[in-house]
C-alpha cells in the first residue's frame, strides 16, 4: 500500500532496471504460493528477492488474488485505485508539459496501459460471468472513483472549469483510465438495466451528492448513454429515499438549504442536479416520466409512497425551475375534472396544516412559473369562478375544490403584492424589480387579460384587474401603458371604462408620466396600423370621455390626460382625414375636448384647421347631427387659439362654403361633370394618318388637281343632360343654419350654439376676412382698394364683372347670408363695396329693361334688391330712411324699382363706404355711422316721395317711414 504514497515515476529500491516479478497464474497457484501473493500484496516486498514491488507489479499481485481469492475483493479494489490515480496524475502532468514545451521527469513513470486494460478485463469477465454478484459492487467502485478523481484533479492546470462541461467530457473520456472506468460503469448498468438497476443508480446519485458539481461530467455521459432508464430510476431511487426518511414539511420544502444535516435533501438534490443535466436534450421524457409518476400516485389504492409523489414533485419543482418549466404547462393541460376530483378525494383527509402547507407551496410554485403562466392563470380563475359564456364545457368539479382554488389564487395575488411592493424604497422607479418569473410570462399576455377584464364577470375582473395592477408596476413602465392603453381601447360603456380610471387611480402615485406614455403608445398604434377602425375610434372616443368626465382639477385624470393628448394634437388631427366616417368623428370628439397647446407649431395649427374644415363639411354633407356638433366645437375651440387660426378658419371655410362642388349643398347651382379632358385623352388617341390608311386612299376628282382627305371629327354631339341633385328646402335651411351658426362661433359671438340674429355683436376684424374672402372668391380680379362708388355712367366699363357678380349671387344664395353676416360687423360691409355696386348695377339693368306691370314677376330679382339695400342699412351704408325703402318694392313697378335703386347710388357716389366713417360706442361694444356728418339724405328722397305719392292708395300708411 506503500506505492500509493510514493509520486509519480518513483519506485522501490531495486529501481526502475529491475527485473521483473514472475506472477504465477491462477489456476497453478499452491497454498504456499497463495500464501506468498498475500504477503506480497500486504508488505509491497517481493518475499523471495526482497526488492519493493513496482506499481505495475503490485497491481498484477492484486489482480492475481482478486481471481484467486475472493475475501481480498475489497482490499484489491482500494488498492487498484491508486492504479488509476497514478495513471491521471500522469496524464496531466503530459498535458502541462506538453503545452508549456518543457519535458517533465515525472513523465519518465510507468506506462500503466496495459495493467488497466488488465483490471478492466478481469472485472469485465467478473461482472459478465456473475452481475448479480458483482455488477453492484464494481458499478459503486468505479462510480466512487471517478467522482474522487473528478473532484481530486479539478483544480490542477489544464483542467476545464466545471461549467464547461463539454471540455471537461472532454478531457476526462481522452484518459484512458477514467475511460476506462466509465466503461465498467456502463458494463454494470447494462447488465442489470432488465432486473435490478437501483442499485447502479443509487450509487450515482450518492456520488453526485458528494462530488458535485465536479462529477457532471460522468452525470451526462451516463444520462446521455441510458437516457429513459436514467430518468426513471433516478426519479424512482429518489422518491424512495424521500419516504423512508418521512414526507417533508412545507417549511422543509420551501427552505432545503435549512436542513442540510438530513440526508434527503442532498440526494434529492442529487435528483435535481442529473435531471437538470437531462433536461437539455431529454425534456420530452423527463417530462413524461414526471407526468407518469403524478398521475401514476392517484390510483385506488394509496401507500406511503404514493402520499409522499406529490410532495417529491413539489420538491423537485422548487429546487429546479427548469423541471418547474418543463411540467408546467402539460400538468395543468392534464388536471381534467376526475383528476381534480382524485386530488381532493386524496388530500381531504390530511390535517389542516399540512393543507396550508401545500397551498402555500403551489403558491410559490406559481410564481416562479414563467412558462405557460397564462394557462395557469385561466385554469385557477376558470376552475374557481367558471365565466357566464363558456366556450368549453363547464370543469364538473366539487365544491371543495372550487374553493381551494379560490384561495389559492387570492393567496397568489397576495404573494405577487409583497414580492412587487416589498422592494425597500418609496420610489418604485429607484430600484429595480425582482425577478418574479410568473409576472414576467405575463407581460406578453396584457391585451388578453385586459379582454377578460372587461367581461365584468363576478369575482374574476377583479382579481384580474388586480393582477394588471401588480404587473404594471412589477414592468414599469411598459406593461403600465399598455395596460391602460388596451382598456382604453376595449372598453365599451362607461361601467367598462372605469375600470381604465381605477387603474390609473392605484398607478398614478408612482408613475408620473403613465397618460403621456400612454397617449404616445395610442399615437404609435393607430399610425402603424395596428388597431382596427373600429378600436380606433373606440379609444378616441374613451379617451374624449375621461377628459369630459374628470376635467376639473389639475390633478384629476381628464385633466392630465387632455394635457398629454394636446401634445399629440398633430397626429390625431391627420385622422380627421381617415376615409371612415366613425374614426374621423371620433378625432374631431377628442380634439374639441383637449386643450389646444399655446406653443403649437403654425405649420400643425394650419393643417388642424384645414384638416377640420374638411372634416366639416363632410358631416354637412352626409347631414350627420352629432358630427356636425363635434366638428363646429372643434373649429370653434381652433378659433380661440390665437387671431391667425380664427382668420384662417373663416377663410377656409368661406371658400370652401363658395366653392362650385359645394353650391348644392347651400341650394345652389352645381356645374355640371366636366368632360374636356376626357375628350382630350380620347382625341389624343386617335391618328388622322391611321384614319385615311383605313379609307385606303384619298378620293380625287378626275381633271383636277383637288383631294378630299379625312380630318377628323368635330366635336362630340349634344352634350348630355346634367340633373343635379336636388335637396328638400328644409334640409337646406338647416344646413345653412348650421354653417351660420358656425361662422357666427368664429367670429366671436357668445357660446358654442347660439343662434345668429340680427342684433348679436361680431367682431370687426373676423367680418372684415370675410368680406375680403368673398370679394376674393367671387371677383379675383379686384382689389381691396376699390371702396369708392364711381358715378351710374361707370357701370358701363364694368357690364362684364358685374354680370359676373349677379350670377354669383344667383347661383349661390349662400352669398346673401354672408353679407348679412358682414353687416353685422360694422364697418366691415365697406370691403364688400365692389359686389355690392356689381349686384346694384346688375339689378338696376334688370329693372330698367323690365316691361313687366308688377315686381313679383322676377321672383329672384325681387329678393336680391330687398335682401341688397336691408344689408347696406344694416352696415350702416345707408341712412334708415334710404335702407327702409325695400320693404316697398313688392309694390312698386319695375321702372320705379329702378328709380329708387338709381337714388341709393347717388347717394352711395357722394357718401363712399369708407370705414374712416365710422366711430366706436364703447356702450354698445359697436361701431356706428353719424349719418348726420354726410350730405343731406333729403335730396335723395324726392324719387321716393314721388313714388309714393303716386301710390298713396297703396302705401299713404308707410310714408311716415320715408320722412327724415
Amino acid at each position: 500500500m506503500s506505492a500509493l504514497c510514493d509520486p509519480p515515476g518513483v519506485v522501490g529500491p531495486a529501481g526502475p532496471s529491475s527485473s521483473p516479478r514472475p506472477v504465477p497464474g491462477p489456476s497453478s497457484l499452491s497454498s504456499q504460493e497463495l500464501a506468498q501473493e498475500i504477503k506480497a500484496f500486504l508488505s509491497g516486498i517481493d518475499p523471495v528477492h526482497g526488492n519493493k514491488l513496482t506499481l505495475k507489479e503490485h497491481a498484477r499481485c492484486g489482480i492475481l488474488l482478486l481471481r484467486t481469492l475472493p475475501p481480498a475483493r475489497s482490499a484489491v479494489l482500494d488498492h487498484l485505485r491508486g492504479v488509476f490515480d497514478e495513471y491521471v496524475c500522469t496524464y496531466l502532468l503530459d498535458l502541462e508539459s506538453s503545452e508549456s514545451g518543457v519535458v517533465s521527469i515525472h513523465t519518465q513513470g510507468p506506462n500503466l496501459d496495459d495493467v488497466v486494460q488488465e483490471i478492466q478485463a478481469v472485472l469485465s469477465d467478473f461482472v459478465r460471468m456473475n452481475p448479480k454478484a458483482w455488477a453492484a459492487l464494481v458499478s459503486a467502485w468505479s462510480i466512487d472513483l471517478m467522482g474522487q478523481l473528478s473532484s481530486k484533479y479539478a483544480g490542477r492546470h489544464g483542467v476545464p472549469h466545471a461549467s464547461s462541461l463539454n471540455e471537461l467530457l472532454q478531457l476526462w473520456m481522452s484518459c484512458k483510465a477514467t475511460r476506462t472506468l466509465m466503461e465498467i460503469y456502463t458494463q454494470c448498468l447494462s447488465s442489470m438495466i432488465n432486473t435490478c438497476p437501483d442499485a447502479c443508480v443509487d450509487a450515482l446519485l450518492d456520488t453526485s451528492v458528494q462530488h458535485s458539481p465536479h462529477f457532471d461530467w460522468v452525470v451526462a455521459h451516463i444520462g446521455s448513454s441510458f437516457p429513459n432508464t436514467i430518468i426513471n430510476r433516478v426519479l424512482s431511487c429518489g422518491l424512495k429515499d424521500f419516504c423512508m426518511h418521512g414526507t417533508a414539511s412545507a417549511d422543509l420544502l420551501l427552505f432545503p438549504s435549512a436542513t442540510t444535516s438530513d440526508k434527503r435533501v442532498p440526494k434529492i438534490a442529487s435528483v435535481v442536479g442529473i435531471l437538470g443535466h437531462l433536461a437539455s436534450r431529454h425534456s420530452e421524457s423527463i417530462k413524461q416520466e414526471l407526468l407518469k409518476m403524478f398521475h401514476g400516485s392517484l390510483g385506488p389504492t394509496w401507500d406511503q409512497q404514493q402520499k409522499a409523489t406529490v410532495p417529491f414533485l413539489l420538491q423537485l419543482a422548487i429546487m429546479s425551475p427548469t423541471l418547474l418549466g418543463t411540467i408546467s404547462v402539460e400538468l395543468v393541460d392534464s388536471l381534467k375534472p376526475a383528476i381534480l376530483n382524485q386530488l381532493h378525494q386524496h388530500f381531504v383527509l390530511l390535517p389542516r396544516e399540512d393543507l396550508e402547507n401545500m397551498v402555500s407551496i403551489v403558491v410559490h410554485l406559481i410564481c416562479q412559473t414563467s412558462e405557460g403562466a397564462y394557462r395557469t392563470l385561466q385554469f385557477l380563475i376558470n376552475t374557481a369562478m367558471p365565466a357566464s359564456v363558456i366556450t368549453t364545457p363547464c370543469l364538473a368539479v366539487h365544491d371543495s375544490v372550487r374553493e381551494a382554488c379560490d384561495r389559492i389564487i387570492q393567496l397568489l395575488l397576495l404573494n405577487l403584492q409583497k414580492l412587487v411592493y416589498n422592494r425597500g424604497s418609496a420610489n418604485l422607479a429607484e430600484v429595480p424589480p425582482r425577478a418574479v418569473p410568473f409576472l414576467d410570462e405575463l407581460k406578453g399576455h396584457v391585451q388578453e387579460l385586459c379582454t377578460e377584464t372587461l367581461r365584468l364577470e363576478r369575482k374574476r375582473f377583479l382579481w384580474q384587474h388586480q393582477l394588471l395592477v401588480l404587473l404594471s408596476v412589477h414592468c414599469t413602465p411598459s406593461c403600465a401603458s399598455e395596460a391602460l392603453f388596451y382598456l382604453l381601447t376595449l372598453a365599451k360603456g362607461q361601467e367598462e371604462l372605469s375600470l381604465a380610471t381605477q387603474l390609473y387611480a392605484v398607478l398614478s402615485s408612482c408613475m408620473s408620466d403613465l397618460l403621456p406614455a400612454t397617449v404616445k403608445k395610442s399615437v404609435c398604434q393607430i399610425h402603424a396600423v395596428g388597431l382596427s377602425e373600429q378600436n380606433t375610434a373606440q379609444l378616441l372616443q374613451n379617451m374624449a370621455m375621461i377628459i369630459q368626465w374628470e376635467g376639473e382639477g389639475p390633478t384629476s385624470m381628464g385633466h392630465q390626460l387632455g394635457q398629454a393628448v394636446s401634445f399629440h394634437v398633430y397626429d390625431f388631427g391627420q385622422l380627421l382625414l381617415h376615409h371612415n366616417p366613425a374614426v374621423a368623428q371620433a378625432a374631431s370628439l377628442l380634439l374639441s375636448v383637449c386643450p389646444i397647446p399655446k406653443a403649437i407649431r403654425p405649420a400643425h395649427l394650419l393643417f388642424l384647421i384645414r384638416s377640420a374644415v374638411h372634416h366639416f363639411f363632410l358631416v354637412l354633407h352626409s347631414q350627420s347631427p352629432t358630427g356636425i356638433s363635434y366638428a363646429s366645437r372643434l373649429l370653434c375651440c381652433l378659433s380661440g387659439a390665437s387671431l391667425m387660426a380664427s382668420k384662417a378658419i373663416l377663410q377656409y371655410l368661406v371658400e370652401g362654403a363658395l366653392h362650385p362642388s359645394k353650391a348644392e349643398l347651400f341650394g345652389g347651382v352645381s356645374e355640371p361633370p366636366s368632360v374636356a379632358n376626357d375628350l382630350f385623352l380620347e382625341g389624343a388617341k386617335l391618328s388622322l394618318l391611321d384614319i385615311n390608311r383605313r379609307f385606303m386612299t384619298a378620293v380625287n376628282f378626275s381633271g383636277s388637281v383637288w383631294s378630299v382627305f379625312h380630318a377628323g371629327v368635330i366635336g362630340r354631339g349634344l352634350k348630355p343632360p346634367h340633373a343635379p341633385h336636388q335637396r328638400e328646402p328644409e334640409e337646406i335651411s338647416h344646413i345653412i343654419q348650421n354653417f351660420l351658426t358656425l361662422l357666427l362661433q368664429c367670429c366671436g359671438v357668445g357660446r358654442y350654439g347660439q343662434e345668429p340674429s340680427q342684433h348679436v355683436v361680431v367682431n370687426p376684424e373676423a367680418a372684415k376676412t370675410v368680406a375680403v374672402v368673398l370679394v376674393e372668391t367671387v371677383c379675383p380680379d379686384v382689389t381691396n382698394s376699390e371702396l369708392a362708388w364711381p358715378p351710374e355712367d361707370h357701370t358701363r366699363n364694368t357690364v362684364e364683372r358685374d354680370i359676373q357678380i349677379g350670377r354669383a349671387f344667383r347661383d349661390n344664395p349662400l352669398l346673401f347670408q354672408l353679407l348679412h353676416l358682414v353687416a353685422v360687423g360694422r364697418p366691415a360691409l365697406c370691403y364688400c363695396s365692389v359686389l355690392l355696386r356689381g349686384l346694384m348695377a346688375t339689378l338696376m339693368a334688370h329693372w330698367e329693361a323690365s316691361r313687366e306691370n308688377d315686381t313679383t314677376s322676377s321672383p329672384w330679382h325681387l329678393q336680391a334688391s330687398c335682401d341688397l339695400v336691408a344689408c347696406m342699412g344694416e352696415g350702416h351704408l345707408l341712412p334708415a330712411v334710404l335702407s327702409n325703402m325695400h320693404e316697398i318694392f313688392d309694390q312698386l313697378a319695375p321702372f320705379e324699382v329702378h328709380l329708387l335703386l338709381l337714388s341709393v347710388w347717388d347717394y352711395m357716389h357722394d357718401n363712399s363706404p369708407l370705414p374712416q366713417k365710422f366711430s366706436f360706442n364703447a356702450s354698445t361694444g359697436r361701431f356706428f355711422r353719424d349719418f348726420s356728418r354726410d350730405a343731406d339724405a333729403g335730396k335723395y328722397l324726392c324719387v321716393l316721395h314721388s313714388v309714393l305719392h303716386k301710390n298713396i292708395d297703396r302705401l299713404g300708411l308707410l310714408s311716415g317711414r320715408f320722412h327724415t
